[in-house]
């Protein structure tokens, strides 16, 4: 004769949640009785060992409650972090655009009013303004959203775009080298 395996729905080993919402009822219950004299009667029949029995299962109780909410609590704070990283990134990418925007207002009013007069054949060397505002950055396009690591670190790139420091060559560099973007070639350039 075949023998069936065991279900594993009808194992009777109460989940987590199940423990939790016979004991939150029994808490519930405790409560409701306490307001009148059974709750006292009914404790003052219990055995020694039935009052231990209680008392352990309420510890227990107390103790899964309490990790689960440092567990709850822990969650929440990643993702309220995740949402300031995020709207930090946002932030600074709306910046960014609106800059290069004016950036390129202005440098197509200065080519009106320039329109055709000589600049005698000398360019200036060095750091123009608005130099690194027209960075692009190569980004791996991935299954899913930009890991809070990556939007910090292009977070970082865009302030330092913004702001048209010359940091931006070796933080463009570091996150390159970093693999952030390992096989360039794959990348997206992110053209703000």
């Amino acid at each position: 004769m075949m023998q069936e395996s065991p279900d594993p729905e009808d194992d009777e080993t109460p989940t987590q949640s199940d423990r939790f919402s016979l004991l939150s009822q029994e808490i519930q219950t405790l409560k409701r009785s306490s307001t009148n004299n059974s709750y006292e009667e009914r404790v003052k029949k219990l055995s020694v060992a039935e009052l231990n029995e209680l008392l352990e299962e309420i510890e227990t109780a107390i103790k899964d409650y309490s990790e689960e909410l440092v567990q709850q609590l822990a969650l929440r704070d990643e993702l309220e972090f995740e949402k300031e990283v995020k709207n930090s990134f946002i932030s600074i990418l709306i910046e960014v655009q609106n800059k290069q925007r004016e950036q390129k207002e202005t440098a197509k009013k200065k080519k009106k009013l320039k329109n055709g007069s000589p600049q005698n054949g000398k360019q200036e060397r060095g750091h123009m303004p608005g130099t690194y505002l027209t960075t692009v950055i190569p980004y791996e396009k991935r299954n899913g959203p930009p890991s809070v690591e990556d939007l910090q670190t292009l977070t970082k790139i865009l302030h330092a775009m913004k702001e048209d420091s010359e940091k931006v060559p070796s933080l463009l560099t570091d996150y390159i080298l970093k693999g952030e973007c390992a096989d360039y070639h794959a990348c997206i350039c992110w053209d703000f």
